[in-house]
């Protein structure tokens, strides 16, 4: 007999895996972390940086345990996890999802940036990360890990009324106001760094507009609409935005269209205002129209099919079920689902792949960048689809994806 598997199920299995580490995982750009690197001396070349930083990204092989790299925490992988558990806890109300969420929102407590230099709550990554735009050390706040901390935080406090939640994403999210560029603005992504960057500046907005909309502040909440209306003016007349505004930002992918869309609904909402319904709008009838296959399959490029990737197929559940919301979208989500279970999901492991190609598959296990994503995504979908529609159950073969 063909084994069954719904939403609710495979979340709870990708719960447990992650619990099995206590949410420590490996990330698609950690390479840095190498105790081999640092003993190599590459560190002062950034050509070097960057080349090997990229051999543990693109390899399917995971050398990370050759080259010295220790599963870690990610902060925003943690809040991800946070905000899965509160999904989670409206599913099942088990009992145990609060005091995880609250025990793993401590520890986020704990690893903020220095105080003394940034002077609000801030976060970063756990490892050195070495781009073309720019090169961010360890320990260096940023927007996007920022914003989704100070989401998570938000709605656990919300949820248990633990007013120190509440009152770190609040400040947080003056934080993030400080990385408004005024000559410019818009919201940069790094301190001091002038690359703009779409969805870092429009999940800034999104943060800054909910913590003015919190502490009744008008000049913050002018400040995060006048950034967003910039991204929006730059969105293209079919409804697409580039990653961002450099020669190498060129490129239309979908879990960056996902985020801008998720994030200028978000301002929307905390500003009460119906300004960006046309952009959503065109946003959306991009998105839909060029990021899924007729079987539900989510392409990585406006372009172009390849790869598979289960931060893609995440992100898409959450803007169709949280942007779009209309029954058209949640029956698109429940073939993304579907489809997702069938390309991506290894019932074995009990867990999802990183990326599939046409001849290639990259299992290696990223807490942050697949897991945590796919855990919180699947049980959004377990909560708004499956709810709605009656228990839906799929079929899969034991050997499927692996």
């Amino acid at each position: 007999m063909t084994p069954r598997l719904d939403a609710g199920s495979l979340a709870d299995a990708l719960i447990m895996q992650c619990r099995a580490t206590d949410y420590a995982g490996y990330d698609p750009f950690d390479g840095l972390n190498s105790v081999l690197f640092e003993k190599l001396g590459l560190g002062s070349l950034p050509f070097a940086k960057i080349a090997w930083l990229q051999l543990h990204k693109r390899s399917p092989v995971n050398l990370r345990p050759l080259a010295g790299i220790a599963r870690r925490r990610n902060p925003k992988g943690i809040a991800l996890i946070i905000l899965g558990l509160l999904e989670r806890e409206r599913r099942t109300g088990d009992g145990w999802e609060i005091p995880e969420a609250a025990r793993l929102a401590e520890w986020l407590l704990g690893q903020r940036c220095d105080r003394s230099e940034w002077r609000h709550n801030a976060w970063g990554y756990h490892f050195d990360w070495a781009a073309r735009a720019f090169f961010v050390p360890r320990g260096t706040p940023n927007a996007i890990t920022t914003c989704y901390i100070a989401r998570g935080l938000t709605a656990l406090g919300d949820r248990t009324g633990n007013q120190r939640f509440i009152d770190a994403a609040t400040d947080a999210g003056l934080f993030v106001d400080s990385l408004y560029r005024k000559g410019d603005g818009y919201y940069a992504y790094i301190p001091g760094e002038p690359a703009f960057v779409h969805n870092a500046n429009l999940w800034a907005a999104a943060v800054v507009g909910e913590t003015a909309s919190r502490v009744g502040d008008n000049t913050l909440m002018h400040r995060a609409l006048s950034a967003a209306r910039l991204s929006v003016a730059m969105q293209r007349e079919d409804g697409a935005w580039r990653y961002g505004t450099r020669d190498h930002h060129s490129f239309v992918d979908g879990f960056h269209t996902g985020y801008n869309l998720e994030a200028l609904s978000a301002l929307q909402r905390a500003a009460g205002t119906d300004e960006f319904d046309n952009a959503i709008r065109a946003g959306m009838d991009y998105y839909r129209r060029n990021f899924f296959l007729p079987d539900g399959t989510v392409k990585y490029y406006d372009h172009a099919v390849w790869p598979l990737d289960t931060h893609s197929v995440a992100q898409a559940l959450l803007t169709l079920l949280k942007v779009g919301a209309s029954n058209e979208d949640h029956r698109l989500a429940t073939k993304v689902f579907e489809r997702s279970v069938e390309t991506l999901y290894m019932p074995r492991e009990r867990r999802f792949m990183y990326q599939r190609g046409r001849l290639t598959k990259n299992r290696i296990n990223y807490l942050r960048w697949t897991q945590a994503w796919a855990f919180y995504a699947i049980e959004t979908y377990a909560n708004r689809v499956q709810v709605e529609s009656g228990k839906e159950t799929i079929e899969y073969s034991q050997g499927c994806a692996q």
